[in-house]
């Protein structure tokens, strides 16, 4: 198996099991979000982060656009705007805006596996813009994106469990 098989297998999963999990969001709970702890996101505001969290990066990684004003970069990003405590992070307006931005993100991250090719997948070495003490090969940094969305998904499975939704792990998985 290569990078670009194991990408898109991994990509393909967590996107399917996102989308099952997105199922069960009720437009009414947007706003809903654990009472205990604090810095916790609501849903609409997890809804808002996880069509962010695979393809997006993606296509940070791939082809160095981050979505910064012209003339701006991310490695000049304050950490606060990176890394915004829950209360400042945006929401989205609807349970259908959030499924169709998280339907763009899934073809944008199958195509920019296929955008960077294998060789580069393998062999392009870099850092992450907010980590530049470690290098990885690119597939690896687009493997880690996949596993950033697997743990908002695993975010959005509890909180449905919380909510008292039928959720199991078939669901979890997306069988």
């Amino acid at each position: 198996m290569n990078f670009t098989d194991l990408l898109k297998n991994e990509m393909e999963g967590a996107y399917r099991a996102t989308e099952g999990l997105l199922e069960l969001v009720d437009d009414d709970s947007l706003n809903w979000k654990p009472e205990a702890g604090r810095n916790w996101m609501t849903v609409g505001q997890l809804l808002m982060h996880i069509p962010t969290a695979c393809g997006f990066c993606c296509r940070g990684f791939v082809t160095g656009d981050w979505g910064m004003p012209e003339g701006a970069s991310i490695e000049d990003m304050p950490a606060e705007e990176m890394l915004p405590p829950a209360e400042k992070m945006p929401t989205v307006e609807s349970l259908a805006q959030a499924r169709q931005m998280f339907a763009e993100d899934k073809v944008l991250a199958l195509a920019m596996v296929d955008q960077a090719g294998e060789d580069d997948l393998c062999n392009k070495v870099m850092a992450a813009p907010w980590a530049p003490e470690f290098e990885m090969p690119l597939g690896q940094h687009l493997l880690g994106m996949v596993g950033h969305l697997n743990q908002h998904k695993s975010q959005l499975f509890y909180y449905l469990k919380l909510q008292g939704k039928p959720v199991d792990t078939k669901s979890l998985y997306g069988m």
